[in-house]
């Protein structure tokens, strides 16, 4: 049985999305234009790095020597972090030839993507992947896009401007010392350029047989008062994954936003931004029909086009107090409406931070701050999920210190702690030491050890979930999945050690090798509810422990001028142990939800007369999600690209060449109909003048 909870025309629903950005769009952008107008006068000034525009001209030295901010919260070489690091520029975004961000981190290492269906991923590191997965914080400009409803990402919301990205800064490893709970495996921070650097204006479009079409219009200025702004507006149309049954999981979106950049003094930096966004994600999922409480009557797949809406407002101002002293003050505001079968979510989200950087006795140069952040929920429940209360607000403070410690000239100590107080697990603490000895100009060796921890998230205290089990394991009565007041925060102490060389400015290494230790894993135990009616309740607890380690390797290799050779690897080995009064071994089972081994290799060349050839080889393991083997695959992607004249491109793009389709990865939790990953095929066009 197929039921529509959406109906309507494509068009009209595109017309009506165009109509509402664009209203919009004109009240948003005159109000902040006005707003600025009347600011003090002051100087233009570029507030971030910018990368050249092409980095097969880059030396292999300047590469490592890229700055970032995301370890250490201060700008430092990415050659000297104390930290597992891979960093994607805006130049590798354009030659990789990718339309989305989760697509871009396919190559990192260490980290796992895997497609579910045309709108929703499976993204984690270093294990523990699942569509949600908990252990990664991710930041677009220091703003959190996770919920607190599940601790995860809504991957298909984060349509990203790829073209005013700056550079993605993708940490493998804990950074809960300055990043706070959630940032256990890995930390990933989207960072886009600053308005100084997108001056004048860009128009994009993309097209294919997957990738229906995409357009971006960018506008950049400059005040008369020297504030640099720009305004952009983006649409996407992606078409349904693969299914011999069917699929129902286009996806598209709209989205408008702001950049504007100041200096109001010599010594003070001012960042004001915003976003807001539409979407429509389809899917199909199945729902147990029938009274709650009693055995399902059918289950029916019924065709859900989830709406989605929000948007976001960021303020940042950093002074520069000496030469070795600097504070900054970020405050934001976000709101997520998510409108699905089963998923209801109306969240506002209040957030602010304070950091302070200072020399102290010379030796030690120390980082502290702290932030609060207020979110509040409403959602609606129904027969298959439920949240008691439906509403509930959250609240989340702590502080921290980083001290960095010179203890020769190539030789630096990084002590910090996070202290951080949350309204379901209490006070939490986050020690990390970190040891970095630059042995030579050419080679760097790091350690570290960590303490971080994954909170629980809003779901897993209280939510009541009606589950679909296998037909295998149905055992007849309703099966729900409930939260417990009483749940724990899951531990992490993780294990660091790692290695970088740069050979003659001609090859490059970046290998890392980590061992995890965790405890208070999630488990969900069954408990039989005799009623009337009975019921199979699985009450969310923390009855696992284990461990995974693994290594990941990245290098470059500079064949020639123009010519550059890029590989990574990753190994990663998993073993979960259930408590003696646990039976739970579907989770136990999830260390088989991630690959063994994940490697790829690209190359970038240069071919003369304004034409470039990207060409990359990935390969993926085989893994095993809800006890359903996954085989492991190999694609390829294409990209030639030609500079007509400079600052019009035109591209043709080829990804996942090697099969017409392939499956990656399964949906959990909530029971949506999977797709496989086609062979797509498009075009691109971009000019900036």
């Amino acid at each position: 049985m197929s039921t529509e909870k959406d109906g309507g025309q494509p068009a009209r629903e595109k017309c009506r999305l165009i109509t509402s950005l664009a209203s919009f769009a004109r009240r948003t952008i005159k109000g902040i234009l006005a707003g600025i107008l009347v600011t003090p006068s002051a100087q233009a000034a570029t507030l971030d790095s910018v990368l050249p525009d092409d980095l097969t001209d880059m030396s292999m030295e300047a590469l490592m020597d890229i700055e970032i901010t995301s370890v250490a919260k201060k700008p430092q070489k990415q050659s000297t972090a104390a930290a597992a690091i891979f960093v994607i520029t805006n130049d590798d975004l354009r030659r990789w030839g990718v339309t989305n961000v989760p697509e871009a981190l396919r190559r990192v290492p260490g980290i796992d993507v895997a497609r579910i269906d045309a709108n929703k991923w499976a993204i984690t590191s270093r294990g523990f992947n699942s569509r949600f997965a908990n252990k990664l914080l991710v930041l677009i400009d220091g703003r959190s896009v996770y919920t607190p409803l599940f601790a995860g990402v809504y991957w298909d919301n984060q349509d990203v401007v790829l073209q005013d990205v700056e550079r993605i800064e993708v940490i493998r490893g804990p950074g809960g010392t300055l990043w706070g709970a959630n940032a256990v495996n890995g930390v990933i921070n989207i960072i886009t350029k600053s308005a100084a650097a997108t001056q004048g204006d860009m128009l994009a479009a993309t097209a294919g047989n997957e990738v229906k079409g995409i357009g971006v219009a960018r506008h950049g200025g400059k005040l008369k008062n020297g504030v640099d702004y720009r305004v952009y507006a983006k649409y996407s149309d992606y078409d349904d994954g693969y299914s011999s049954a069917g699929a129902h999981d286009d996806w598209r979106t709209g989205q408008l936003g702001f950049r504007s950049d100041w200096v109001q003094t010599e010594h003070d930096q001012i960042t004001l931004q915003g976003d807001y966004y539409q979407g429509k994600s389809g899917q199909q999922v199945n729902i147990p029909t029938g009274p709650a409480g009693l055995p399902p009557t059918t289950i029916d797949q019924v065709v859900d086009d989830t709406r989605s809406d929000g948007g976001n407002l960021l303020f940042r101002w950093s002074r520069k107090l000496d030469s070795s002293s600097d504070f900054a003050l970020q405050v934001y505001y976000d709101h997520v409406g998510i409108d699905g079968e089963v998923l209801y979510e109306d969240r506002d989200t209040f957030d602010i931070e304070f950091q302070h950087r200072f020399q102290w006795r010379e030796a030690h140069d120390v980082v502290w701050g702290f932030d609060y952040r207020f979110t509040h929920d409403n959602t609606d429940n129904n027969p298959t999920f439920e949240l008691a209360p439906s509403s509930r607000s959250v609240n989340l403070y702590g502080t921290f210190i980083q001290d960095e410690i010179s203890l020769r000239d190539n030789l630096h100590l990084t002590l910090g702690t996070k202290l951080e107080h949350n309204d379901f697990s209490g006070v939490e603490f986050q020690p990390s030491a970190r040891l970095a000895w630059a042995m030579s100009t050419a080679q760097t060796l790091w350690g570290a050890v960590s303490r971080a921890v994954r909170t629980p998230a809003r779901g897993e205290d209280d939510v009541l979930l009606r589950l679909v089990p296998p037909p295998a394991a149905d055992p007849g009565i309703p099966v729900y999945a409930e939260g417990n007041n009483d749940y724990d925060a899951e531990n992490l102490v993780a294990w660091e050690l790692g290695y970088r060389l740069n050979y003659n400015n001609a090859w490059s290494v970046d290998v890392a090798a980590f061992y995890n230790d965790y405890d208070n894993l999630r488990t969900l135990d069954p408990a039989m509810d005799s009623g009337p009616p009975p019921s199979v309740r699985l009450p969310f607890d923390n009855n696992m422990s284990g461990e995974t380690y693994g290594l990941e390797l990245a290098s470059q290799w500079q064949v020639r001028p123009g010519w550059r050779l890029n590989a990574s690897y990753s190994w990663l080995e998993m073993q979960l142990h259930l408590d003696s009064n646990s039976t739970d071994t579907a989770s136990r089972a999830s260390e088989n939800a991630s690959p063994t081994s994940k490697a790829a290799i690209w190359s970038a060349v240069d071919l003369g007369h304004n034409l470039q050839f990207d060409a990359a080889l990935r390969y993926t393991g085989d893994i095993e999600v809800n006890g359903v083997d996954i085989d492991s695959y190999v694609e390829a992607d294409l990209r030639i690209g030609w500079e007509v004249r400079p600052g019009l491109e035109l591209s043709l793009i080829g990804q996942n060449l090697l099969d017409s389709q392939h499956p990656e990865f399964l949906p959990d939790f909530i029971s949506t109909q999977a797709t496989e990953v086609e062979r797509s095929i498009y075009g691109r066009v971009a000019w900036s003048f």
